[in-house]
């Protein structure tokens, strides 16, 4: 492991969407700009977009590991594709901690409705972000959209929807106008602009631990830019690989040039331990070569029979 070698305390590259490694890039600026707007009106639909590997997820991390919990209450919920309406309810319900009863929708939604108004009776808000919300269907969202007008004078619910660009396609079917003009913010994040990544790379080093070795030499930044167009997942299993051939090579400095062999080198994969598959191929061997023989000595005494022309032998 590169760790080792370059005295790291972890991976500063990996591909979980870790909070910890939450880097204030001018997107993820702006896009916390808009979800603070969005939760000061305290109610409400939140809607962030984004490509694959933007870094939506981690961004929902470092927002919750932010908020007042003593004021907004938060549950999270990931949706799946062909997710219906009731199953959202379902997975909403156990995000706020409640049973989902029989699976009923109605029954699911008025157990959701009880517990949002005794919620806001506390002076206590509730918050419920929607992770790869491109996933849910038209008729699921209109139940987010009746789910969050429930008792709208209190302010009982409030929503974020995260997913790719592909929601607002869902978003714009006439079902769901009653859902598009309660949105109150809308933002877009955006990979990485090229003067970013020495701060993104520096910054993920710092938080393992780095003192120095590898040292990233100018003309790396660029390169990785250049074959990840800066989105951060993009960048993060590149600067991965480099760092994993630079252990291998004994590098302290990697460049442009590294960059490239990098790529080119295969990645180590550990080989298959095949000592009890060579075993049990022996052993098969050995039976065929037992039933060969076996086989060979019954036909030997058909044939003396056959041309002996005597009575077969007793078996």
């Amino acid at each position: 492991m590169y760790t080792d070698h370059y005295g790291l305390s972890g991976p500063p590259f990996a591909d979980a969407a870790d909070p910890a490694f939450y880097f204030d890039s001018e997107t993820h600026r702006k896009a916390m700009a808009y979800l603070g707007y969005g939760l000061a009106q305290g109610e409400g639909f939140i809607i962030l977009t984004g490509e694959e590997g933007t870094g939506k997820t981690t961004l929902i991390g470092h927002l919750l590991a932010t908020i007042d919990h003593a004021r907004l209450l938060p549950a999270r919920v990931r949706a799946v594709p062909g997710m219906t309406g009731a199953a959202l309810l379902t997975a909403t319900a156990a995000a706020f901690g409640l049973d989902g009863g029989d699976g009923f929708e109605e029954e699911t939604f008025t157990r959701i409705e009880h517990f949002l108004i005794g919620q806001a009776r506390g002076d206590r808000q509730c918050l419920l972000i929607v992770d790869d919300a491109e996933h849910l269907a038209t008729a699921a969202l209109a139940v987010l959209s009746r789910l969050g007008a429930v008792d709208a004078e209190r302010a009982t619910l409030q929503i974020g929807l995260f997913g790719t660009p592909a929601l607002h396609e869902t978003l714009a079917a006439p079902l769901l106008e009653p859902l598009r003009q309660r949105v109150i913010a809308t933002h877009r994040l955006e990979p990485l602009q090229p003067g970013e990544i020495e701060a993104y790379v520096e910054h993920r080093l710092a938080l393992v631990g780095c003192l120095g070795a590898p040292r990233f030499a100018a003309d790396v930044f660029a390169a990785l830019y250049a074959r990840t167009g800066g989105v951060p997942r993009a960048v993060n299993r590149l600067a991965d690989r480099l760092l994993e051939w630079g252990a291998a090579e004994a590098r302290s400095v990697l460049d442009a040039e590294a960059v490239a062999r990098a790529l080119d080198a295969p990645s180590p994969v550990t080989p298959p331990d095949d000592s009890a598959l060579a075993g049990r191929v022996a052993a098969l061997e050995a039976r065929v070569a037992e039933q060969e023989a076996a086989l060979r000595g019954v036909l030997g005494i058909l044939i003396e029979w056959i041309e002996s022309e005597t009575e077969p032998p007793p078996a």
